[in-house]
């Protein structure tokens, strides 16, 4: 076993989820594999994992002794970040006063928590309230840091997406939604820009976004001072798990129908997740269910008794933390839809495009650079319910074309959106800052 060549420590939100997390937590894991030394610090630390510390909160006397009180409830780890919060004066006033907290004082000790001073700092997503950004200056002043955009909340007052709000470009202020999560009380949009312009003017920042839609906004951004290079790098998925297998086989397994038309929409928290359109979708699947066709929607993410729109099944599957019985529904599927409002880069498109499964999804954000317009599936505007329906039905009523298109899909992801690829250009960026 030869020696390590890069001492690596991610910054993540948490260490098991979805999304961003995932994304970091394949990074750590690969680097690892690879012989780096390769440590994760996180907001919440939910793994038994000896390489994933949690950043210090530091909680207050008050906050100490009530912790003590709860420390064997289930999700104590939640539990502990409201206590904090509630009985934390600045916390209180920040929460008040609309500001983003940056109050979490382990950020400023962070290149000392890790085992062995890094040679690279790479944060993933910032905002959750784990995170000072006021450190940022410090932080990159000492070790390359890298920024993942996974959204743009670092760009906004408070929005980790803005729709058509383009009052990031020029200082917010007059907030069109403060309810758009990180949600804030107050509209001090137009303070926490310009606080984050200050600390972005301090530091030397390394950024990387998974599509050039969202690189295009950095350029535009409070953030581009900041900057001393940056990348473009594609999120990257475990093509070992996602991959295309026998349909028939996969359904079996999963107890669907045979006979029936399958498609696949996943998201953690269906209906009430605000970025995702389940209100397109049913009304998409009104249009199709005049059609007569039986068609059983498989939505993954969220426990609930089963729907039904004429000979049209909407049935509700919990969130599945195997990655491998995921990959066994978007296998079982005919088509991955995913009507959406906002997404950056979703790994959802990425995995099912993997397995083989053509996608219809909205045109919104990077999934365009995904998607390869009628060869690898459809892209439809946002909200527009007909438009989604009919290119469902398109594909459902030509076996020969979905099967075509889901090679190439499965082929393109091989080519384009393997995590190998994505660790090897991470890498490569990293050397590069090194030897800067």
């Amino acid at each position: 076993m030869g020696e390590p060549t890069l001492r690596i420590l991610q910054v993540s939100t948490v260490d098991s989820a979805g999304g961003a997390e995932k994304i970091a937590w394949d990074l750590f894991t690969s680097y690892r594999t690879l012989q780096h030394r390769s440590w994760l610090a996180v907001g919440t630390k939910r793994s038994g994992d000896a390489d994933v510390f949690p950043i210090s909160r530091n909680p207050n006397l008050l906050s100490r002794i009530i912790l003590s009180r709860f420390s064997r409830l289930p999700y104590v780890t939640y539990v502990n970040k409201k206590i904090e919060t509630l009985t934390d004066p600045a916390h209180i006033y920040n929460y008040l006063a609309g500001h983003e907290n940056f109050d979490y004082p382990g950020t400023w000790r962070l290149l000392d928590s890790a085992p062995e001073l890094p040679d690279i700092l790479h944060c993933h997503n910032l905002h959750g309230g784990y995170f000072d950004l006021r450190a940022l200056p410090s932080l990159s002043h000492q070790v390359p840091t890298v920024l993942t955009l996974h959204d743009a909340w670092l760009l906004a007052g408070h929005c980790a997406h803005s729709f058509d709000c383009e009052r990031w470009k020029t200082g917010c202020g007059n907030c069109p939604d403060l309810t758009i999560y990180p949600a804030i009380r107050r509209d001090a949009t137009a303070y926490n820009w310009q606080r984050k312009a200050e600390v972005y003017k301090k530091s030397q920042l390394y950024v990387v976004t998974p599509c050039q839609w969202l690189m295009d906004k950095v350029d535009q951004s409070m953030l581009k001072p900041g900057i001393v290079a940056s990348r473009v790098i594609p999120n990257g998925i475990d093509l070992k798990i996602f991959h295309p297998a026998d349909r028939t086989e996969a359904r079996d397994e999963l107890g669907l129908p045979s006979d029936a038309e399958v498609l696949l929409f996943t998201a953690n928290g269906i209906r009430k997740n605000i970025w995702k359109d389940y209100r397109t979708l049913q009304s998409a699947l009104a249009e199709i269910a005049k059609t007569g066709a039986k068609v059983l929607c498989i939505a993954l993410g969220e426990k609930s008794p089963p729907e039904r729109i004429g000979d049209v099944e909407i049935r509700f599957v919990p969130y599945q933390k195997d990655p491998q019985k995921v990959a066994r529904y978007y296998q079982a599927a005919d088509l991955y839809v995913h009507p959406t409002r906002a997404d950056t880069f979703p790994n959802t498109v990425l995995e099912a495009l993997a397995c083989g499964t053509p996608v219809v999804a909205s045109a919104v954000g990077g999934i365009s650079e995904q998607i390869e317009e009628g060869k690898t599936g459809f892209l439809v505007p946002a909200g527009d319910a007909p438009a989604l329906s009919g290119r469902i039905l398109d594909l459902l009523a030509d076996e020969g074309v979905r099967a075509r298109m889901g090679r190439q899909a499965a082929e393109d992801a091989a080519r384009r959106f393997g995590l190998e690829r994505m660790v090897g250009e991470y890498l490569a960026f990293y050397e590069e800052m090194m030897n800067k």
